[in-house]
């Protein structure tokens, strides 16, 4: 039934298996990157919190202003080619640092080097990737979202595995899967098909630059009510609900529940599994007529989750509150990234996703510096009072101060009606 309302499956596009491995490949070796700077800079330099959210920050911020260069690029050349060089080129940034550990110099300054370096690949691909999703899934994107991002999540699980190991087999052999895992993410990508961009609507004789076209790009977001209304609130929520996942939650594995690299790799799975699930939930009812509205209804029911870990629970209730925050996160990630995609102009998606990624992750930094502060200022539980307080406001402004509540998708409404 469901290809018949929906056409073939997106399962049978070759090229989007092989932008899958692709993905998956450096999907894993990002997620590894997560997990291993927490823990270095936590478990191996031992630094106190608000040495870690400004470290965190330093690392994260250049992201911001890389992305909107990574998607102007994603719209002004082949995607495709772009993705190539970037992960061929990433796995020097692990393997400087293991020599850095083998020379015994790893450090503050070492890490900031390849954590910056991985930043750029981070900034780079992801506009990148998600522009290249839209030219291989065609009119599937709502389908083709949910099962990029559902595989994302798997192999974020994959990845922490990996990193947590840490511990038991030491930094370099970890580092040493981040690079095989990013160079064969590269080789995954040349099997890819060419996916040539959009072409822009002005017809001028020389392409726009760089700059040029990341005003143009923010110019595009801030025309569309629906797109700037959902980066609003992903912006915002990030500041504090990713920050607090990024900050907060290794500080509380270690110093509340006294956790190994180990046990944070596991929790972390736990709440990327979660992720999973709501996904693959979402992928058997999709596409939906009326996205918004969960949206906005899961930024509300993020408060009970995250008040469960402030008040200390049992380790087994904190672990099914990691399971729900995992859940949660899936569903509004998944959503607000669909209603971008299939409202964006095309000739300007890769810059308007690019805004829509420094949402989604480039936002945290901030938050990193104030959480970690918070931390060491007020005890490691109370800085997820912040989280809860941002959720409720922002379901109040996306319900009743923005479109979002209202938003009907584009897609799904001749199969519903036929339905």
């Amino acid at each position: 039934m469901s290809e018949q309302n929906h056409g073939p499956s997106i399962w049978r596009n070759e090229s989007f298996r092989a932008y899958l491995g692709s993905t998956g490949f450096s999907g894993m070796a990002l997620a590894m990157q997560q997990l291993l700077l927490s823990w270095i800079l936590i478990g191996i330099l031992e630094l106190p919190a608000d040495q870690v959210g400004l470290i965190q920050a330093v690392i994260g911020l250049p992201g911001v202003f890389l992305m909107l260069a990574g998607g102007a690029s994603a719209d002004r050349v082949d995607a495709r080619r772009m993705l190539i060089r970037i992960y061929l080129c990433a796995p020097l940034f692990p393997l400087f640092l293991v020599l850095m550990e083998q020379w015994q110099w790893l450090g503050v300054v070492s890490v900031i080097f390849w954590g910056l370096g991985m930043t750029v690949v981070q900034s780079f691909s992801m506009p990148g990737q998600q522009a290249l999703l839209n030219r291989i899934a065609g009119s599937q994107i709502q389908q083709g979202v949910t099962a990029a991002t559902a595989i994302g999540f798997i192999v974020q699980v994959v990845g922490l595995v990996l990193a947590g190991q840490i511990d038991e087999v030491g930094v370099t052999p970890v580092l040493l899967s981040q690079a095989i895992g990013l160079a064969l993410a590269g080789a995954m990508m040349i099997r890819v098909p060419v996916a040539h961009p959009e072409p822009l609507k002005e017809t001028t004789v020389d392409q726009p630059s760089a700059l040029a076209g990341i005003r143009q790009g923010l110019n595009a977001t801030f025309e569309h009510p629906v797109i700037f209304h959902v980066l609003t609130i992903t912006f915002a929520s990030s500041i504090f609900n990713a920050g607090a996942f990024i900050t907060v939650f290794p500080f509380i594995v270690v110093r509340i529940y006294e956790g190994s690299a180990w046990l944070l790799a596991v929790l972390m799975a736990i709440f990327y599994a979660g992720a999973t699930l709501s996904n693959m939930l979402l992928l058997r009812y999709q596409p939906l007529l009326r996205p918004g509205k969960l949206f906005l209804i899961m930024q509300l029911s993020r408060i009970l989750v995250v008040f469960l870990m402030w008040i200390e629970p049992p380790f087994w209730l904190f672990v099914v509150a990691t399971i729900g925050w995992g859940l949660n996160m899936g569903i509004t990630t998944n959503l607000a990234r669909s209603i971008v995609q299939e409202s964006a102009p095309k000739p300007y998606l890769g810059r308007i996703l690019s805004v829509f990624s420094i949402g989604m992750v480039g936002s945290a930094p901030l938050g990193a510096v104030v959480l970690g502060w918070l931390i060491e200022a007020t005890g490691t539980l109370n800085a997820l009072i912040p989280a809860m307080l941002l959720s409720g406001i922002l379901f109040f402004y996306g319900a009743f101060f923005s479109p979002v509540w209202g938003y009907r998708s584009n897609q799904p409404q001749q199969d519903h009606a036929a339905g």
